[in-house]
């Protein structure tokens, strides 16, 4: 028979050893010191000429994995130790994962910002420019009207396929086009100029075809499969008992797949047409090809060639005057800009998609 001592304190297995609760801020700090005075003293060694940021980084993370796992085994236990060191795996993936980006981002920063800041970048193009000076406004409404269309088209065209694969397609057909939609999600850029460069020097009979309306259809072909696709994966997440519920008020289906469908997964196809925006607004290939580059401003897709950011940015690193620095700062400048636009059209996606979609009570 067991006794215990009346007033003795009862002590919770599962509590007891317990790290504070910021230790793992607090190892990882000083384990990304610690990593960073090892590089410092390479660098001051000579070993190294510079000082190796993501090499820190890294080097910080792996050894906050096996001091925050050691001090986890003797204080709290095995258990805990083991769930600690794969929280500290995932942080590892996390940081792995985010350098090559932000390594990207302040790169382009530094090296765009002088020349992105010069009055003349956004208000004037590069006609009778041989040296330092001009700027990239031929190169950014380009942009914006060959993206702009290419848009304009691929958006309804993947959306009302997207609806027919998820709501009435059935048998061979539906098979049929969610096949050519993956096939055509994988396909290499240049295909897609080559394609349109094709297509309308057919039509025009003319081999030397270039303008900014061939370069949106080549867009087109590279923008429809991720619309369609991304877009069927988020009706296809709508429960089906409200499409039942709809069904049994005796709703037509258009008007239920319009009124419930598409406002319940409107975030997420919204999600996805910016995706595919992000992911055709810096081809340069198959524009280098159909639309071609120029030095002048010019507002009509359909006459003359049009000169776009991503074409810009090869066209002033490739053929280097006799300034080179200022062409490199001017491509430094114009992936910054690109960079820009992306951002902006991810912020007005977030704010469109948080506007229109479904607000949920409880």
């Amino acid at each position: 028979m067991s006794t215990t001592t009346v007033g003795a304190p009862l002590t919770n297995s599962l509590t007891a050893g317990k790290l504070p609760k910021h230790t793992s801020l607090a190892v990882l700090a000083a384990s990304w010191l610690v990593a960073g005075a090892v590089f410092l003293m390479l660098q001051l060694s000579g070993a190294s000429e510079d000082f190796n940021i993501a090499g820190t980084l890294v080097f910080g993370t792996v050894l906050y994995g096996i001091a925050i796992y050691l001090l986890s085994y003797f204080v709290e236990g095995v258990r805990k130790a083991k769930d600690r060191l794969v929280t500290a795996l995932v942080t590892a993936a996390f940081v792995v994962a985010l350098l090559p980006l932000a390594s990207l981002v302040v790169t382009t920063v530094t090296n765009g910002l002088p020349a992105f800041l010069t009055p003349t970048f956004f208000t004037s193009s590069q006609r009778n420019v041989v040296g330092a000076g001009g700027g990239a406004l031929h190169a950014v409404v380009g942009t914006l009207l060959i993206t702009g269309l290419a848009g304009i088209i691929s958006v309804p065209i993947g959306l009302l396929a997207a609806i027919y694969l998820t709501e009435y397609g059935r048998g061979r057909l539906a098979r049929g086009i969610t096949f050519f939609v993956d096939v055509m999600t994988g396909i290499p850029s240049i295909v897609a100029g080559l394609f349109a460069f094709a297509l309308f020097s057919l039509l025009f009979d003319d081999p030397g075809i270039r303008f900014g309306f061939g370069g949106a259809i080549a867009l087109c072909v590279l923008m429809i499969p991720v619309v369609v696709r991304s877009s069927e994966e988020m009706l296809k997440l709508v429960p089906n008992e409200l499409r039942e519920a709809a069904y049994a008020l005796g709703v037509p289906k258009w008007l239920t797949i319009v009124k419930v469908v598409l406002p319940t997964s409107i975030a997420g196809i919204i999600t996805g047409v910016m995706i595919s925006i992000s992911r055709v607004i810096g081809e340069t290939a198959p524009l280098l090809i159909i639309s071609g580059f120029t030095a002048s401003m010019n507002y009509n897709l359909f006459s003359e060639r049009m000169m776009t950011l991503p074409v810009f940015v090869y066209n002033q690193y490739a053929n280097q005057g006799t300034d080179a620095q200022a062409y490199i700062d001017r491509a430094w400048a114009g992936a910054l800009t690109l960079i820009l636009i992306v951002m902006v059209l991810n912020g007005l996606a977030r704010l469109i998609a948080k506007i229109f979609s479904p607000k949920l009570g409880r």
